[in-house]
Parts: structure tokens; C-alpha cells; sequence
């Protein structure tokens, strides 16, 4: 087994296609598939499965990948230390659940860095998929919550895929909504106040679960629910339907507009937000930088109104 056997099994998966990876990688695409396959007989598994359509990934394919970037990451943080090549981009993911705070602390990070030299990544998505773009290495970092509802079966997920959870900030929660809507003066909302709104909340496809809901209090039977899985479309909807969400109240007005407020619930609930990482693993210096970028907007330059 070779890096550079890794490397093209890295670019077969993130292409689809022998011939687009041949292509990226400035190989031929018989001497592609030769590598792969060897690097098949070696491990004894199959990797991809072969088709005229092109490769898709099998199931322990998958689970070589997580080690195989885990490999090549590291390999690649060596070479940015100690190797400047200039021709090496470094690169950095990361995958959070819909949070207008990840996705500005990501814009202030990506600032400092020369965009010829680095090759970033970030990911708006479900519970699940935060959680397996860490464990394959697509991410380095996942942003994600939990609680004392979903945190026996979450914590059981990480440990039980070589994940840590690192807690960032717990915060209340609150109610977010269009800032005409009906309840949008109160002080504090109580759930039965809500219950004549559209209840909105993120779609977690074929692994939907309570655990995995990005909203608070995923249990309680509100009388009105829309899902959706794009953050925009939920700001369009609380202005056409007085719809709302449950949230941290950690919100962007840079980013989302200042047409929406979030308002303190009246029931005691807490989120404890942090990030996972893979156990045993430095996390880059990029990284790093973003974590710290996520602290300062959670110190007050993000509005918790």
C-alpha cells in the first residue's frame, strides 16, 4: 500500500469516474485502474464496484476512505510544515448543522488566508451527514449541538465512530421568526403561544430521528410543521407564513438581514454547542484559526437579541 495509491482511491471517490480521476490526476487511466485494483488485492476488499455508468463506492470502501484522508491529512500537514513546495494547497472542511454563526465565522477565517494557496470547503448539512463527513475525513470539523434529550445517543455515535465532541458554548433557547410577526414584541414566548404558527424544521432525510433534529424540543406535538432543508427558504417562510423555528438566538443580521428577531422561550431548555473532530487526530492550524473565529462571534459580535 502506497500514498499514492491513496491518493488516486481519494480521487476516484470524489470524481465518480476512472477516466475524470485518470484525468485530474495526469495518469492513464489503465494504469489507474492497475494501481487500484492491486491496492484491492492487497487490503482484500473491494473498494468500488465497476459499472459502465462509472465507480460507485461499496460499504467497506467507505470505511477505507475515513482512514484513507485521515492518512493522507496528516501526510499533507507534514508536507506544509517541513516541505514548501509552493505547489501543495492545504486544505480545510468543515460541515455544520444550519447555523448563520458557523457560516460567519467561516467568511472571517477564509479572509486572513490567499485563496491561490488554500482550498476551502464548507458544508450546510443534516445531523447525519455532519457526523459522516468527519468520520470519512471529507470535514475536518463538525459544528453541532447536543442536549440532555439527544446527548446519550449522540455521544454513543461518536465514540462508537472514533469522534470527540468538544463543547463550545451552551446557550437557552428561542424562538426565531419574522420581526412583524404577530409575536414578535413578547418578551418571552411560550410554546402554547406558538401553536396557531407553522413550526419549521430542518429535513433529515432517510435518517431522520428525534436525535438528529437541529431543533430543540423535537418531541413536542406542535399542531403545524413544515420541513425544509435550506435556511433561505425557511427566512421566506416566516415572512409569508408567520412561521418560526427553535433556535440558539445566536443569530447573523450580516448575513440573514435584520428583518427576523428571536425571542426567549418561556420553557427551560438548554443547547450545548461544540464541534467533533476525530479522536486521537491534531487538528490543523486552520482549524484552529476557525474555532477561534466561532468564539469571538459567540463573545457578542453575533446579535443574541
Amino acid at each position: 500500500m502506497t500514498l499514492q495509491q491513496l491518493r488516486y482511491v481519494i480521487e476516484v471517490a470524489k470524481t465518480g469516474s476512472m477516466n475524470v480521476a485518470a484525468k485530474q490526476l495526469f495518469v492513464s487511466q489503465p494504469s489507474l485502474s492497475m494501481a487500484i485494483r492491486e491496492l484491492e488485492n492487497n487490503v482484500h476488499i473491494s473498494i468500488f464496484e465497476r459499472s459502465t455508468k462509472g465507480v460507485v463506492i461499496t460499504a467497506e470502501g467507505e470505511e477505507f476512505l475515513g482512514y484513507a484522508r485521515q492518512i493522507i491529512n496528516q501526510v499533507e500537514l507534514l508536507e506544509d510544515k517541513y516541505i514548501e513546495t509552493g505547489l501543495i494547497k492545504k486544505k480545510f472542511g468543515v460541515s455544520a448543522q444550519h447555523y448563520s454563526f458557523a457560516v460567519k465565522a467561516f467568511v472571517e477565517m477564509v479572509k486572513g488566508f490567499d485563496m491561490d494557496k488554500y482550498e476551502f470547503a464548507i458544508r450546510e448539512a443534516r445531523t447525519y451527514d455532519v457526523i459522516h463527513d468527519v468520520v470519512t475525513g471529507k470535514s475536518e470539523i463538525g459544528i453541532l449541538y447536543t442536549n440532555e434529550f439527544n446527548e446519550k445517543v449522540l455521544n454513543k455515535i461518536f465514540k462508537d465512530n472514533q469522534l470527540e465532541f468538544i463543547h463550545l458554548f451552551t446557550c437557552e433557547g428561542y424562538a426565531y421568526l419574522w420581526k412583524h410577526h404577530p409575536l414578535a414584541k413578547k418578551e418571552v414566548i411560550a410554546l402554547e403561544e406558538l401553536q396557531d404558527y407553522p413550526c419549521l424544521s430542518f429535513e433529515q432525510g432517510d435518517n431522520n430521528s428525534f436525535y438528529f433534529a437541529e431543533e430543540i424540543l423535537s418531541t413536542y406535538d406542535f399542531k403545524k410543521v413544515i420541513k425544509s432543508n435550506d435556511r433561505a427558504t425557511n427566512l421566506n417562510l416566516m415572512i409569508g407564513l408567520n412561521a418560526f423555528t427553535l433556535c440558539s438566538g445566536i443569530i447573523c443580521e450580516e448575513l440573514n438581514g435584520s428583518d427576523y428577531i428571536a425571542v426567549k422561550l418561556s420553557e427551560e431548555v438548554t443547547m450545548d454547542i461544540g464541534y467533533i473532530k476525530r479522536a486521537h487526530m491534531n487538528m490543523s492550524e486552520i482549524g484552529e484559526l476557525y474555532i477561534e473565529e466561532i468564539k469571538k462571534y459567540v463573545g457578542g459580535e453575533i446579535k443574541n437579541e
